[in-house]
């Protein structure tokens, strides 16, 4: 398995690309336009949800602790006279001029089995963007796919981060070796399913006698193999070959 050891500096350029993108799917589309991959939201309803997440997030780093807050992000409230595009943007400058001077190794709480550093949140502001600008251009018909390097490391995130954390849309009792290829992206990853636990293989260390043997097998780009993890695209548009039941264990929430 090789999995992108990511830094600072390539989670905030992803931002840098990722957050002028989603802006520009928000300007091109009327607020009350559907997204279609969030069910019940419009473009407005996106653009403020991202900007919640952003100002969550920017609370957390910002406050230098570990102690967890007493809410969840929140979408930010539409103010009467400023557009849901102009609040994400401030949003965005804020949690960006935070994110330019962060030392990754300070304090920060986060809600996964991570270390408690503020390394953590570029990471996830970083995938969080490029999901929803995915979704921000689909309500455009204008869908790109997210940039294999970024989307690899995505999938990383999804594995080791979400479905540790317990993040998982179904509850289950799943069994077996799931195996992601990303055929852009030269990565593949293995996940033992273990009941309601998971844990991701470091195939380099696996001596030839342990059972590592994968009951389903994905193969598709690395954006197709995160957006499918997010439930934007069905894993039956990509390649599978196995117990396609046991995807349902890999889904993230």
């Amino acid at each position: 398995m090789s999995r992108l050891q990511g830094s600072k500096d390539f989670w905030i350029g992803a931002l840098r690309t990722e957050g002028p993108a989603f802006a520009a799917a928000v300007a091109e589309a009327p607020p009350e336009t559907p997204v279609l991959s969030c069910p019940g939201w419009t473009v407005a309803d996106l653009a403020l949800h991202l900007a919640g997440v952003y100002r969550w997030a920017h609370a957390i780093v910002g406050s230098g602790g570990t102690t967890a807050p007493e809410r969840r992000a929140q979408p930010v409230e539409p103010v009467p006279g400023v557009t849901a595009a102009a609040q994400w943007q401030q949003a965005y400058d804020e949690l960006m001029a935070l994110f330019d001077t962060l030392d990754p190794e300070a304090p920060a709480w986060n809600w996964a089995p991570q270390p408690k550093k503020a390394g953590f949140w570029p990471r996830r502001m970083a995938h969080e963007t490029a999901v929803h600008r995915w979704d921000a251009q689909l309500a455009i018909a204008a869908g790109e796919p997210i940039e294999a390097k970024l989307a690899a490391d995505g999938v990383s995130e999804v594995l080791d981060t979400w479905l540790p954390a317990g993040r998982r849309v179904a509850t289950g009792q799943w069994r077996g070796v799931v195996r992601l290829s990303a055929s852009d992206a030269a990565q593949e990853w293995y996940l033992r399913l273990r009941g309601e636990g998971v844990a991701l293989l470091d195939t380099g260390t696996i001596l030839d006698h342990d059972d590592h043997h994968a009951r389903v097998h994905v193969n598709a780009t690395a954006s197709d193999l995160l957006l499918a993890l997010w439930g934007r695209v069905s894993f039956d548009t990509l390649t599978v070959a196995g117990d396609r039941a046991l995807l349902d264990g890999v889904r993230a929430a």
